[in-house]
């Protein structure tokens, strides 16, 4: 299934971009670097089957866009799980490990839990459990997303 976008009068402004994280390699990222940019933001976990079933169309999806939207897979996992799993399965999309509190409107109960996050701050996904990421009509928002100015 797509996901399905957030009619622009329902859609929620993310107000709080405060949160450290943490990279495969041991960096520390501020995801607030990423305002004013285009995000998705994937909670998930490698024990979980939703979250494995949506990760081959993610990684197509940062394959093409990795290079224009900033994305953000976070696990609460250790390491030594998720660097196997990445390895083993091929996948080049980046991890992350939460360091901060995520800010409120990231708080969710489920896995896998996606957010598109737009230039101007605005949840245009908010989908709990899987989806294909990588069809024509989540492209076409992803171009639409690129295209708004500030």
């Amino acid at each position: 299934f797509s996901p399905s976008e957030i009619s622009e009068e329902k859609r929620e402004k993310l107000d709080n971009y405060n949160w450290k994280l943490g990279s495969m390699d041991g960096e520390m990222h501020y995801f607030s670097e990423t305002q004013g940019e285009v995000a998705i933001v994937n909670l998930w976990a490698t024990w979980c089957p939703p979250c494995i079933a949506e990760m081959p169309s993610f990684q197509k999806l940062y394959r093409d866009y990795g290079d224009k939207v900033n994305f953000y897979f976070v696990s609460s996992e250790e390491l030594t799980d998720v660097i196997p799993y990445m390895r083993k399965k091929g996948y080049t999309f980046p991890v992350f490990q939460p360091l901060s509190v995520p800010p409120k409107k990231f708080e969710s109960g489920s896995l896998p839990t996606t957010y598109v996050i737009s230039r101007s701050g605005a949840i245009v996904v908010n989908k709990k459990g899987s989806a294909n990421w990588n069809d024509d009509s989540f492209r076409e928002l992803l171009d639409e997303l690129l295209k708004e100015q500030l």
